[in-house]
């Protein structure tokens, strides 16, 4: 009697093995790239400030036909917008349906700071920061630029990853102010001017329940998410192969990945900060 190949008799444990440890080495390597991007952000800001001030205003505002249109503010400004203007239809109509449309205010100062706002500014800065960094870095792979740097002893991660990070880090800061600024107007001028809802009476629900400190906790999570996406998104640009098509294929997983990892992020803030005590009491 022939024996049985373990391989034969069981062909697809061999392949789940291997496609088990391949995600295990590919967590190692990103682990080992995010680890060296967080050691060279020194070097980075020592030597690669020119840099760094180049990528500040490029994410900001943009290049080439993108900056006609004020690149990146004007994106976030509007996502956010538009999810504001979402409050302010819901909210009303929701709080109407049982008397209480004078809480459109509190809906807007409660759930615009700590969910709303930040899961939209993830997606936009994803969207365009993000994804912008993994085509650029994914392009200058494919064309050997990473491996010249390399050649000429150049940090290529510290020059292309971290210069990167801490554009990210500096760029969120004002992005998302504005972020916060314009989901509030949106909000505020569906319920009053549409709506026709009192605007004393929205601003006292708004003003009452909006806390300095969710705002700050707000931007805390602004903060983590984005570096959160500018590493993920450097990992995949700088490691991009496959030609053009890998450059693509590349900014699809990082986007995804990103996405998938500031919603984590985001989620685990709030429940730090808000789960045991929702942080307001509403009384009659």
């Amino acid at each position: 009697m022939t024996a049985v190949v373990p391989s034969k008799r069981f062909p697809r444990t061999s392949i789940a093995t291997r496609r088990l440890l391949n995600g295990w080495f590919q967590l190692g390597q990103q682990t080992e790239f995010y680890g060296q991007t967080v050691v060279n952000v020194g070097h980075a800001l020592r030597s690669n400030y020119k840099e760094i001030l180049r990528l500040i205003a490029q994410m900001s505002l943009g290049t080439g036909a993108l900056a006609v249109i004020g690149g990146t503010v004007v994106v976030v400004g509007f996502l956010t917008m538009s999810t504001g203007a979402l409050i302010a239809v819901q909210g009303y109509n929701q709080l109407a349906g049982v008397g209480v449309e004078a809480l459109t205010g509190f809906a807007s100062a409660y759930v615009n700071v700590r969910i709303i706002a930040p899961v939209t500014a993830a997606i936009a800065l994803a969207a365009t920061i993000g994804a912008g960094a993994t085509a650029q870095l994914g392009a200058m792979r494919i064309n050997e630029e990473i491996d010249a740097l390399e050649a000429m002893a150049v940090r290529a991660v510290a020059y292309l990853a971290s210069t990167r990070v801490i554009a990210g880090l500096i760029v969120v800061l004002p992005l998302y102010g504005i972020a916060i600024l314009m989901s509030f107007l949106a909000a505020r001028f569906g319920t009053t001017m549409i709506y026709g809802q009192s605007t004393g009476v929205y601003d006292h629900y708004f003003r009452t329940f909006l806390r300095p400190a969710d705002v700050m906790w707000s931007f805390v999570q602004a903060v983590t998410m984005a570096f959160v996406i500018m590493l993920i998104h450097t990992y995949y640009g700088f490691n991009a192969r496959g030609g053009p098509a890998g450059v693509g294929e590349a900014v699809g997983r990082a986007v995804r990945t990103s996405l998938i990892a500031s919603v984590f992020v985001i989620v685990g803030i709030a429940l730090a900060v808000y789960g045991q005590s929702g942080g307001f009491y509403l009384s009659g």
